[in-house]
């Protein structure tokens, strides 16, 4: 006989033996179980006010992540390598899985009667809602993060941010430029291994891992917090012709520590979603500062900074440009790029420390 143990919510809650059934001596299941969906409407219960809306985006949000995760995992099967023959509006050739998950968040969000417009990395516009379906929330998203590795079957992801409409009327471009401390929800779904959604609504990070059997996204960690300080630095070097001094101090400082201390490794993925998770899960370092050919940084604020600055805060990290507090930036544009520095609190701020003696 099968020994089977559904024990999740083991990692997630305390567990009580009133929480688990038994099939037999050998088989024991966990009948409590949290799934993403129960977990964001209990939150929901809980504030003042609430109406649900959220909890129906998030829902909606949901349903694409597990298609897009479908849809990677058979990508080569069914033909969804190569490119698309187009290039965004950001300057990157578009892949057949972004054009297909950028149509599936767009189309769920439409349906979850949450939204009143939408920004992407694909759309050099913001999407609006119609009009019949409109609700009071603006959601920015990057569909396919890390989409340059499709084809080499590498970790990618998918980033979103959530802010609430503060203006009346008719929805305008300016009600997606608000800063990333305006943000109610923000996650990032990975597909690695397994497909994995981290996720705040601002008191914490939460995980959830799909389980295919069910099509559920279930709680394995609670309330995660990254190190104080890690052992991992992250960056693409084979940018260092282009960094400012203080970048390539800061990195020899991590292979040759003058106190003899070991030397940091070096993780670098490529995919964002993949590198952060890495660094949220293990503690350290992850770098994308500006140089001289991307002299304003090379990833986007509204739907690749802010949402994960935000997670690296709510898990007790630091995210920063090298001279402000990523969450603080008042948007200008919908595709404006920023420096983004992120990780440890001791990693980040000893990484600042070398950029305050460079302007010195």
């Amino acid at each position: 006989m099968h020994t089977l143990f559904w024990r999740w919510s083991s990692l997630a809650t305390p567990m009580q033996l009133s929480d688990t059934v038994r099939m037999s001596d050998q088989s024991v299941f966990d009948v409590d179980v949290w799934t993403l969906t129960r977990f964001v409407m209990e939150k929901g219960r809980k504030v003042k006010g609430a109406t649900g809306e959220l909890t129906q985006l998030i829902n909606s949000l949901l349903t694409a992540i597990k298609a897009i995760s479908s849809a990677v995992r058979k990508a080569g099967l069914n033909h969804l390598q190569g490119l698309a023959g187009q290039v965004n509006v950001t300057g990157d050739e578009q892949k057949k899985l972004d054009v297909l998950s950028n149509d599936l968040v767009i189309n769920m969000l439409n349906a979850s009667y949450g939204t009143c417009l939408m920004v992407s990395e694909e759309n050099e516009n913001v999407i609006y809602t119609p009009a019949e379906k409109r609700g009071k929330y603006i959601v920015c998203f990057d569909p396919l993060d890390g989409s340059s590795n499709i084809d080499c079957l590498a970790p990618i992801g998918t980033i979103f941010a959530i802010y609430k409409r503060t203006s009346d009327g008719e929805p305008t471009v300016k009600d997606a430029l608000q800063p990333g401390n305006q943000i109610v929800c923000a996650g990032y779904a990975l597909y690695g291994s397994a497909t994995v959604v981290a996720i705040s609504t601002g008191t914490g990070v939460d995980f959830f891992m799909l389980d295919p059997a069910i099509g559920e996204f279930i709680l394995t960690d609670r309330n995660v917090k990254i190190k104080k300080k890690g052992k991992i630095y992250s960056i693409n070097e084979g940018y260092a012709k282009y960094f400012e001094p203080a970048v390539n101090e800061y990195i020899k400082h991590k292979k040759y520590p003058e106190d003899g201390s070991a030397p940091y490794g070096a993780r670098y993925v490529g995919s964002m979603v993949s590198d952060i998770h890495r660094t949220i899960a293990y503690g350290g370092i992850f770098m994308y500062p500006a140089n001289e050919k991307s002299p304003k940084g090379k990833l986007r604020l509204l739907y690749e900074c802010n949402p994960i600055a935000f997670l690296i805060e709510q898990a007790g990290g630091i995210a920063t440009t090298g001279t402000q507090r990523v969450l603080d930036i008042i948007p200008e544009g919908l595709h404006q790029r920023a420096p983004f520095v992120a990780g440890s609190p001791d990693d980040v701020e000893e990484y600042l420390s070398f950029v305050k003696k460079q302007k010195k």
